[in-house]
């Protein structure tokens, strides 16, 4: 950006004071353009995002600027339509939420089991933009990670942003319950916000764990999801008795319908996902190797691995070693599919030792960890999770591996969170593993790794 333009006074001389009053207002005229060029200059030097914030007419509400299309940004909300938004657990938008004046407005006809809406799309890491008002004594929030599957609830999964009247709210409020706090988990601070009526800016930022709450332009809340810190803190709140409250790695984005009236507009999202490395070019087994005599190869555009005659395990590995990293991929299974992910391991002919991230038929532990010639299970999938794979459907299966931590989602559903001494010592290949017995065909996409 330019320098902003700096302003300079004309005071005449002694000599000026005698001449003629055409030449001083030929001196005037001069001055006044010049100081118009400057402003002129000032203003065209600024980016997109300072025009914006400088100039909240509606004809620029709910769209987004060249510099932050060239950024990502997209919008969640057109200022039309409920386009790209339902209701949980449903096919559309209910009609406690409606399009008012370019405002994405909840009516109120909500409570604390139902009226909430969420974004069509899942978001892992991102950034994302609002703007909003409350009505006198209004409660709602932001949720973030939000999944449905079996549970009852936006707020059952999805940490919450605050936004509530706390000054007009009728009852006596917890700091904890407080605007801009990370509900029931994290205070927030400098909390500066407009009075009822008005809008407000906020954001929320989610990386690799890391969250941040901003307001009008403030952070007032920073912590990390999924440390031993987040689980002490659910453990003591009122979360205690919700499973999967905060442990999804990716979910919807939802707005909260309390029963009071609240209005959203420029809402607007950044994807901040790095995916890493892609493994897999979808044409060829270049970057690997195999082990074995079972079937690993390439078909229309998935990798493929099948028992062979011989019936034995088969191995197809990173040439590679790995040691802390972010392993994502997606895995269908259609015949049997006994098999998995190893990581950190090392191999002798077919024979593998190291750690494997189970992938098997329903009922078998997917999603697990189990320490192959050596300890056996380390971790196994409480009996609840079973339902969480979707047998001959693709599955999506995030491997996080640092230290001695080891951290799966299937489906964005944590599955295991293990500390383990010998795995934090091991470095080795990743590899993905075809079961002994004959049978089994299980199809392989979207291989990324993200080293840490």
């Amino acid at each position: 950006m330019l320098e902003k333009a700096k302003f300079y006074t004309f005071s005449p001389s002694l000599d000026d004071k005698n001449l003629n009053p055409l030449i001083n207002m030929n001196k005037l005229l001069i001055t006044v353009l010049c100081f118009s060029l400057l402003i002129s200059c000032n203003y065209n030097s600024k980016s997109d995002k300072e025009i914006v914030k400088d100039n909240q007419s509606p004809t620029i509400q709910n769209s987004l600027t060249k510099h932050e299309k060239k950024e990502g940004w997209k919008l969640l909300f057109d200022g039309k339509t409920t386009q790209g938004w339902r209701s949980f657990k449903q096919d559309k938008v209910n009609d406690g939420w409606q399009v008012i004046d370019g405002n994405l407005v909840a009516l109120g006809k909500g409570g604390d089991l139902g009226g909430d809406i969420i974004t069509v799309d899942k978001f892992e890491d991102f950034e994302l933009y609002l703007e909003w008002a409350i009505s006198e004594g209004g409660n709602s929030g932001i949720f973030f990670h939000v999944l449905e599957d079996n549970y009852p609830t936006v707020y059952a999964t999805g940490p919450e942003y605050q936004l509530i009247d706390d000054i007009g709210f009728p009852q006596k409020l917890e700091e904890w319950q407080k605007p801009r706090a990370n509900y029931a988990m994290h205070n927030a601070e400098n909390k500066k916000f407009k009075p009822v009526g008005e809008f407000n800016t906020s954001g929320i930022k989610v990386k690799d764990g890391n969250v941040e709450h901003w307001l009008n332009g403030e952070k007032i809340v920073e912590y990390e999801l999924w440390t031993d810190d987040w689980k002490e803190r659910v453990k003591n709140s009122k979360w205690k008795n919700y499973p999967g409250y905060g442990l999804a790695r990716k979910g919807h984005i939802g707005l909260q319908d309390h029963g009071s009236v609240v209005k959203f507009r420029n809402i607007k999202i950044r994807d901040l996902t790095d995916y890493g490395k892609s493994m897999f070019n979808r044409e060829n087994l270049d970057g690997w190797k195999i082990h074995g005599t079972e079937k690993w190869y390439v078909e229309n555009g998935d990798l493929i691995c099948k028992s062979g005659e011989e019936k034995k395990y088969g191995y197809l590995t990173t040439n590679d070693s790995y040691k802390n990293f972010i392993l994502r991929l997606e895995f269908k299974q259609e015949s049997d599919g006994n098999s998995g992910v190893f990581f950190r391991s090392t191999l002798d002919g077919i024979k593998i030792s190291g750690w494997q991230v189970e992938v098997a038929p329903k009922g078998n532990d997917t999603g697990g960890i189990y320490e192959s010639y050596g300890r056996g299970w380390l971790a196994q999938i409480p009996e609840e999770k079973e339902n969480i794979l979707k047998p001959g459907e693709w599955n999506n299966l995030v491997i996080l591996v640092k230290g001695d931590r080891v951290m799966t989602w299937l489906n964005n559903e944590l599955m295991t969170d293990l500390h383990d001494e010998k795995i934090g010592e091991a470095e080795g290949v990743i590899a993905l593993q075809i079961h002994d017995g004959g049978g089994i065909k299980v199809r392989w996409r979207n291989i990324f790794l993200k080293e840490l």
